[in-house]
């Protein structure tokens, strides 16, 4: 029995390197929240289950083979498989690593238990001739270790939901105590992030306002936000709120309480998990639904899904817009450069235009700072502040941040694209001067109009860009479709699987003044 013991040390080593990746995986897809998990599975069917470990069938050669050859044959397969999956692993971009929080911790623990008892059982029963049969069901095991890890994450959710009860409730005590502070909620389809930086910059100003970090947009990143970062000095905290389907906004206000809240545009974004674009438009005005009655929503007038909803609480709107001008706040004049925006603004029974600067670019970015303006205005900060506050808002990470990299001009909108984003992006890019690239894996999570819109995609950016640059061969079939029915000149496409090469390449295809759009930069789900 010792030497079957000792067989195992491959097997779990090679099991700590693929559990690792899956739980990457499965943290990039919220924990299987709205069954993303399992839609990744049934769409990377290849990935999970054309691997080298579903040779483990080998082992039922046992039935002929002698023990002592069949442990040197489970042996050399679990050193095979390991080398296989780290030479694969090394080879793979890794943008966001595995996190280890205590979830993740209690999903291993769980994992290892179940093949404690497992082993355990094999020990206590232990007979030579069944070793074959141990061995298959073990290789059996690791081969559906995503399917397992999923069984593991369903064992845990009740631990999970004592958790998650556990820190609402702190969260909520901790809230309650703070009744001076105010409550911004910011949602949308596109932009929440950029709005939720410009509002903070141009709030505090006047106040000390503090936005949820980073990424912190769910459920369990509110709570965190408050638990961990909210203190007592605080006036006003903007909650960013991201959705994947109806009823996630609401969770998230029936948490904070907000009493203003903004809503960015509504549009395709998680359009596979909402469903339709009448789901992501409830979904999204479940927070303005949910203001009191002396709350003030802000709503942009210029998105139909905003303007042709009908409201079903009395709290006061603020309208902001540039193409209607029948709204409370709206901007005009705007000229942009590759310096920054000017533009005006008008509100309504003011006959006084007020002069604006941002070093931020694209109208969507417009859209944000009016919506900060309106807000502001109405906390009573003065136009003098406000001007003040929007020059000094700083370029927001990956959202058409200007970078330079050499001779080369990177206009880095990488977090995240939309159709409505990645066409600003590219308007933003024709007003460069010099030689036009641009680097893109596509958009993705658009549901069955994921296709056309990347199709249309390549069709903008056909009438742009100088070179191209797609990665991922699959991935980017329907804007290289889209560049082909504009006769683009198949010389300067560039398809290649791994963005780390895109660096290189636009150094040798740049000029003088060359200008780089990054647009998109997918989770490592996504690689191919």
């Amino acid at each position: 029995m010792g030497w079957f013991l000792l067989s195992l040390i491959p097997f779990l080593f090679y099991g700590i390197l693929k559990t690792k990746k899956i739980l990457h995986i499965l943290q990039q897809n919220w924990y299987n929240d709205g069954n993303r998990y399992i839609n990744w599975i049934k769409n990377n069917v290849k990935k999970v289950f054309y691997s080298f470990d579903a040779l483990f069938v080998i082992f039922v050669l046992g039935l002929i083979l002698p023990y002592k050859y069949l442990l040197i044959l489970f042996i050399a397969f679990y050193v095979v498989s390991f080398v296989l999956l780290h030479k694969k692993s090394k080879l793979e971009q890794v943008k966001k690593p595995l996190v280890v929080t205590a979830r993740i911790k209690r999903l291993i623990m769980t994992s290892l238990v179940f093949y404690a008892i497992a082993i355990t059982v094999m020990c206590l029963t232990f007979d030579e001739k069944y070793v074959w049969l141990y061995y298959l069901g073990l290789g059996l095991t690791m081969y559906l270790q995503y399917i397992y890890l999923y069984l593991v994450n369903i064992v845990n959710k009740p631990i999970e939901k004592q958790v998650f009860y556990h820190f609402r409730r702190q969260a909520v005590k901790k809230l309650k105590s703070m009744s001076n502070m105010s409550v911004v909620g910011i949602t949308g389809s596109y932009g929440k992030t950029s709005s939720k930086n410009i509002l903070s910059d141009i709030l505090n100003i006047k106040f000390n306002a503090f936005p949820t970090p980073k990424n912190f947009n769910t459920t369990y990143g509110m709570i965190n936000t408050i638990n961990n970062y909210l203190d007592k000095f605080n006036d006003i905290f903007i909650a960013e709120m991201g959705a994947f389907k109806v009823g996630e906004i609401q969770e998230i206000c029936d948490l904070v309480r907000p009493k203003y809240g903004i809503l960015t545009t509504i549009g395709t974004a998680h359009l596979e998990s909402f469903g339709n674009r009448e789901n992501i438009q409830k979904g999204k005005f479940e927070l303005i639904e949910s203001l009191p009655s002396d709350g003030v929503g802000v709503l942009n007038g210029d998105d139909p899904y905003q303007l042709n909803y009908q409201l079903k609480n009395n709290c006061k709107i603020l309208w902001i817009g540039i193409d209607n001008k029948d709204v409370d706040f709206y901007a005009e004049n705007i000229k942009l450069s590759n310096k920054g925006m000017e533009f005006d603004v008008k509100i309504k029974g003011d006959k006084t235009k007020y002069h604006f600067a941002t070093r931020l670019l694209g109208r969507a970015n417009i859209y944000n700072i009016l919506s900060g303006i309106a807000l502001g205005y109405y906390l009573g900060i003065s136009m003098e502040d406000l001007y003040r506050g929007v020059k000094k808002v700083n370029s927001i990470e990956h959202r058409l941040e200007l970078k330079k990299m050499g001779n080369i001009n990177i206009i880095d909108d990488a977090y995240n694209s939309n159709p409505v984003g990645s066409k600003m992006a590219l308007d933003v890019l024709n007003l460069m001067p010099g030689k036009k690239i641009i680097v893109t894996p596509g958009m993705i999570e658009l549901g069955a109009e994921q296709y056309n819109l990347n199709f249309e995609f390549g069709t903008y950016i056909a009438d742009i860009c100088d070179e191209v640059i797609l990665i991922g061969r699959e991935q980017t079939k329907p804007i290289f479709d889209g560049l082909e029915s504009k006769k683009y000149n198949k010389k300067h496409i560039h398809i290649l699987q791994d963005v780390r090469k895109a660096f290189p390449l636009m150094r040798s295809l740049g000029d003088d003044e060359t200008y780089v759009l990054l647009e998109n930069d997918l989770p490592d789900i996504f690689n191919e």
